[in-house]
Parts: structure tokens; C-alpha cells; sequence
């Protein structure tokens, strides 16, 4: 079921692309990505709306009220507020559904770079296990190239210059922790509630470094 529904398609989607530009695996990986999220925009798209609504909803002077007359009682508080959920139709669950669709398939898109970028005879058997019979052609790009600006990309990605030719820069860990940090900053608007500003200040400081660990470790 996995490899019909998410692997399959995304390994010879990747291939194709691939074969078009030229045997250019690093670029062919950011064009992938672009169409995976081009596919998946109305999820991320529900899911950005659903947390609008949240904020609006938080921002509200219902919901200020609530949490200054039931500031001593925690139960209580979250009763109305489910009150006022369901007062202005609104799930708090709505925003969920999108992330929990998307993660398989950036599950896939990982597994489809990693497998496509088969270098032993075992995974080279593996990869020709999922090509279309009514693409023949993709065989023959295998094995790929992997090398792209300074990276192989089977490989952890380390920059080693002249002046330090023993020590190599993660410039990918860097970029990826100082983007993933942006962006939370920028997409994640402020929330009245104390509990939840202080939630989202801890995301918004453990993803970044999270993400930067898996770029550290992870093949490029």
C-alpha cells in the first residue's frame, strides 16, 4: 500500500524530472520538492487558515473574558472555551487533519531521494523493484549523478576550503536552522494566551534546532 500509493509514483515522478533536466540530480530534488508542495498546497493552505482562525478567535474579547474570569480554574476555562468553539463553529482539531496528511508524504519524498541514490548492488535491486513497466528508459539512468556544487549527495554535507581542509563547514545546518527560525518567526503571529506564547516560543527555538541536527546528520 505504501509503496503503490506514495512511493511508487514519487520515485519515477523524481526520476523523470530527472531525465529532463539534463541528469542534474541536485536540481531535479528542488523542482520534486516544488511540484510535492505545489500538491500539497491546499493542505498547508487549510492548515495556515485553520490557525488564523485560531488567533482571531484568541484575539476576541470572549476569549480574554474567559481567561480573566477563570484565570484560577483551569477546568472551567477550558470548558467555556469549548463553549465558544462550538458557539462560533469552529474545530480546534481542523488544523491537525492537513499535518497529519502531509507528513507521510514528506515521509515518501525523503524515502524516494535516499533510494533513488542507490549505490550498492542490494539497493540498485531494490530501486529497479519500483520503476513502471510503461517507463523502460528510467532504468538506464541508474546509477545517478549524485555530486552537486561541492556536496555529494549520498553524503552529509561538509564544505572544506583551502584555509580549512581538515575541518568541514555544515553550511545546509546553518542555513536550515537560521531559515527555520525566520520563517517561525514570521508565520507564527503573537497569542494572547500565556500558556500558548510560551508553547510557541519553545517551537519556535526546538524545531530549528531539530531540523539543523537532521541536516548535521542526514545525507544532503
Amino acid at each position: 500500500m505504501w509503496d503503490s500509493l506514495i512511493l511508487n509514483p514519487m520515485i519515477n515522478m523524481l526520476l523523470l524530472i530527472y531525465d529532463f533536466l539534463g541528469n542534474n540530480f541536485g536540481i531535479a530534488i528542488v523542482v520534486f520538492t516544488v511540484v510535492v508542495r505545489v500538491i500539497t498546497l491546499p493542505l498547508t493552505y487549510q492548515q495556515q487558515r485553520s490557525t488564523q482562525r485560531m488567533q482571531e478567535l484568541q484575539q476576541s474579547k470572549k476569549w480574554q473574558d474567559i481567561q480573566k474570569k477563570y484565570k484560577d480554574d483551569k477546568q472551567k476555562m477550558q470548558e467555556e472555551q469549548l463553549k465558544l468553539y462550538k458557539e462560533v463553529g469552529f474545530n480546534p482539531l481542523s488544523g491537525c487533519l492537513p499535518t497529519l496528511i502531509q507528513f507521510p508524504i514528506i515521509i515518501g519524498l525523503y524515502q524516494a531521494i535516499i533510494r533513488t541514490l542507490a549505490a550498492t548492488p542490494v539497493q540498485l535491486l531494490d530501486l529497479s523493484r519500483h520503476f513502471y513497466d510503461f517507463l523502460p528508459n528510467l532504468a538506464s539512468l541508474v546509477p545517478l549523478n549524485s555530486r552537486f556544487l561541492w556536496m555529494d549527495l549520498g553524503l552529509p554535507e561538509r564544505l572544506f576550503l583551502p584555509i580549512l581542509p581538515t575541518i568541514g563547514i555544515p553550511v545546509l545546518t546553518i542555513l536550515v536552522v537560521i531559515t527555520s527560525w525566520l520563517s517561525t518567526k514570521l508565520m507564527t503571529p503573537p497569542s494572547p494566551d500565556s500558556q500558548g506564547s510560551q508553547m510557541t516560543q519553545m517551537m519556535g527555538i526546538y524545531m530549528p534546532l531539530l531540523l539543523g541536527y537532521f541536516a548535521y546528520t542526514f545525507a544532503s
